[in-house]
């Protein structure tokens, strides 16, 4: 049996216990114990400090985008990315028990969680409270007691908390999944037979086109880069870093070739991790294509 005690069969996440990364958790790893950390460098140094074997990281999310920290500290951390998921995310509305729908006047929730649930709020006249994340206002909400509140969090953090839901997926867009990366102490080699992707952070030189040059190489070599993403570094409007993520691994010969291609216009390349990909990523682009008209992706 798993001991919150045993480092190895431990997995880290930023939040309280019921947040979406804890169920993430639980979804993925069910016979691990999990460590709650405040933020998003303490689950890094759980992992670094061998106090937990992973780190899960929530990167982006379909609706509300990138988590910017994430991107601004993997490459600091000395780990690499073993894995990726992808979440559904349901937001319930959380009550205390007894509760009913016209009597909550107030829900609280992170801002994102908030925005995500924008067309049930309004339906109902509720009042929007920001919360620090939807976990925490779901924590808040059982101790209270108040029965003119409501929490918009996960169905776990009702079970955590005693919470009972008065109504799931009030989510207004149905696509709404979170991806996130599961980050280890020691990189891992993806079997040969499974599809693999590639992320990797770069900066290049501060010349016309270098971005265009730099990444001609993944077009010339038939490389599909699946996300690009740019953002500011040590408080410079001139300083920027890329990240990126590719299909394919570095020891493809294709892929040998564009980085090579891609090292001539950088001065930075840093590759974060080699790891399976989700089956996620194959059932969207099948959706994908059955949607367009002519049966192809666009």
């Amino acid at each position: 049996m798993t001991t919150k005690n045993d480092p190895l069969q431990t997995v880290a996440f930023q939040g309280l216990p019921g947040a979406y990364s804890h169920m993430a958790c639980t979804q993925l790893f069910p016979n691990m114990a999990v460590l709650p950390c405040p933020a998003f460098e303490d689950v890094f140094a759980a992992v670094r400090e061998g106090r937990a074997r992973y780190a899960m990281m929530p990167i982006e999310n379909s609706v509300a985008g990138r988590v910017a920290d994430v991107h601004h500290l993997m490459p600091g951390t000395g780990l690499h990315i073993v894995q990726e998921y992808f979440l559904k995310v349901s937001h319930h509305l959380l009550v205390n028990p007894g509760t009913r729908l016209e009597d909550v006047r107030i829900v609280r929730s992170h801002i994102h969680a908030l925005g995500q649930c924008r067309k049930f709020i309004k339906a109902r006249g509720l009042n929007a409270v920001v919360h620090a994340d939807t976990a925490g206002a779901a924590c808040e909400l059982a101790e209270n007691k108040r029965t003119n509140e409501a929490a918009i969090a996960s169905a776990l953090a009702a079970d955590i908390y005693g919470l009972e839901s008065l109504q799931g997926n009030i989510e207004d867009e149905t696509h709404n999944t979170t991806r996130f990366l599961i980050m280890a102490r020691e990189p891992v080699e993806p079997r040969s037979d499974l599809a693999a992707v590639t992320s990797f952070v770069f900066r290049v030189r501060n010349v016309p086109a270098a971005l265009y040059k730099a990444l001609g190489g993944f077009a010339t070599n038939g490389i599909n880069i699946t996300k690009l993403e740019s953002y500011q570094v040590d408080g410079s409007f001139v300083a920027t870093r890329f990240y990126a993520d590719v299909e394919g691994r570095p020891s493809d010969p294709q892929m040998c070739h564009a980085f090579e291609e891609l090292r001539h216009f950088t001065h930075e390349l840093h590759i974060l991790g080699v790891y399976p990909a989700h089956p996620y990523r194959f059932e969207a682009r099948i959706k994908e294509r059955l949607a367009s008209p002519d049966g192809e992706t666009a």
